[in-house]
């Protein structure tokens, strides 16, 4: 890797017609290679100064391509953040986002968008001595009730072997045996991971049954015998819990339409809550064509990047559930917006998280004060040994909830401990 990079912006080329809040003077970026190396993590520095004996930083992040982030968020974004207004959010959102549909916008660029997004309501937040939910029209509920992914310690983390490996999106190894290692266990101990989690409250876990196959044999054929032995984590649980777990299966996006209709076949018995990316969201028709014959409802999709795709999918009822991540869709901005489109179908949706702590918190925030959230995704081992080495107050789940936060802003920060000129992931860009 490079070494870290330190820089200072010349003045802002762009034109900032009002300056209503504190400027922003600084953005910093780490990639926490050393821990989690598909992660970017984000601060933006005001000069508020302090509220409440806490220095006004914005904390944001988001996953996948972070050194590709990083560099546009430095190189080319920070032209309109640095010396903005921190709480003009609307109006940086828009300008980058309109500004990126000139080349495209909906890769790194809205990952970056995203990213700062969440930052800047943490940092309205702050100013005003506020959790986001509030700001976003105060609670529709005391608690969130989430679901466990079964991803282990290792899932989504920095192979030993491989200190800046950022692996492949939607490839987690298989864990081995041992406390936590949901992934490992959700094949091979199925029924005693789901007792285990209904005794720590949780109702409802969701497994990724068919990775082997597409690994073994691609995503266009499913043998019966193979999606037999994959499926028998699913009745193993059934067998032993009966319907007190709810149960969803994520494809990964891995399997074209033939296949993914015969998963669907053999799903029904099973009574899933949902079918996750069974089929990869390229096109619409495709999707709503398998929703039509699955005979099983069907969440789509978190690797949806923008409210228009989801337009899309509703409008052609190609979804039971709306699946959003906040941290890839266009931050908590966006989010809202999806999920309030959401609504005016009717369709419930779902935030996602299996990548890093901010991603979880902002959802929880959106969760918090829009009704039509129906789930929150947590991976307990994350939340148990990874977000320890990134935040300062993971969340605690009790009886399948996680109780609205209520420190202002996101509710969390990032450890400024990481944030070091001498680590080879770190950059920043100073007015």
């Amino acid at each position: 890797m490079t070494g870290s990079f330190i820089s200072r912006a010349s003045s802002p080329t762009q034109e900032h017609a009002y300056q209503r809040g504190p400027r922003i003077v600084a953005i910093e970026t780490l990639i926490p290679h050393d821990i989690m190396a598909g992660l970017m993590l984000l601060r933006i520095h005001t000069d508020a100064g302090t509220v409440g004996g806490e220095q006004v930083i914005g904390h944001g992040e988001t996953y996948y391509i972070p050194h590709a982030v990083a560099a546009t968020l430095h190189d080319w974004m920070s032209r309109r953040l640095l010396g903005a207004d921190a709480t003009a959010i609307e109006s940086h959102w828009r300008f980058l986002y309109e500004r990126g549909t000139a080349f495209g916008v909906r890769g790194c660029e809205l990952r970056a968008i995203s990213a700062i997004d969440v930052a800047l309501w943490d940092i309205l937040g702050q100013l005003t001595k506020q959790p986001i939910w509030r700001l976003l029209g105060g609670p529709v509920r005391d608690a969130i009730p989430v679901y466990n992914s079964c991803g282990g310690p290792t899932y989504g983390r920095r192979p030993k072997d491989a200190p800046d490996s950022q692996g492949w999106p939607g490839h987690g190894d298989l864990g081995k045996a041992g406390p936590l290692e949901d992934n490992f266990n959700s094949v091979f101990h199925a029924a005693e991971l789901a007792e285990e989690l209904l005794e720590e409250g949780y109702t409802a876990m969701k497994l990724w049954s068919l990775d082997q196959i597409y690994r073994a044999t691609g995503g266009h054929r499913v043998s019966w015998p193979d999606l037999k032995e994959a499926l028998q984590p699913m009745h193993q649980i059934r067998e032993r819990v009966g319907l007190k777990m709810e149960l969803m299966l994520d494809g990964h996006g891995f399997f074209s339409l033939p296949a993914a209709l015969r998963i669907a076949e053999a799903m029904r018995e099973i009574k899933p809550l949902w079918l996750e990316d069974v089929i990869r969201p390229d096109s619409v028709a495709a999707i709503a064509d398998f929703r039509d014959r699955a005979g099983v409802p069907i969440a789509v999709s978190e690797m949806l990047v923008s409210r228009e795709e989801y337009r899309q999918v509703l409008q052609q009822n190609a979804a039971d559930y709306t699946m959003i991540d906040p941290t890839w869709v266009g931050g908590i901005s966006e989010t809202r917006r999806a999920a309030e489109l959401s609504q005016v179908f009717n369709i419930p949706s779902l935030m996602h998280d299996c990548t890093g702590p901010l991603t979880l918190f902002a959802g929880l925030q959106v969760s918090a004060s829009c009704a039509n959230i129906t789930y929150q995704e947590t991976v307990r081992a994350h939340i148990r040994t990874l977000y320890p080495l990134l935040i300062d107050e993971p969340p605690t789940v009790k009886k399948g909830h996680i109780a609205i936060p209520e420190r202002p802003g996101l509710g969390v920060r990032l450890l400024p401990e990481l944030f070091t000129p001498d680590h080879s992931g770190y950059r920043i860009t100073r007015l």
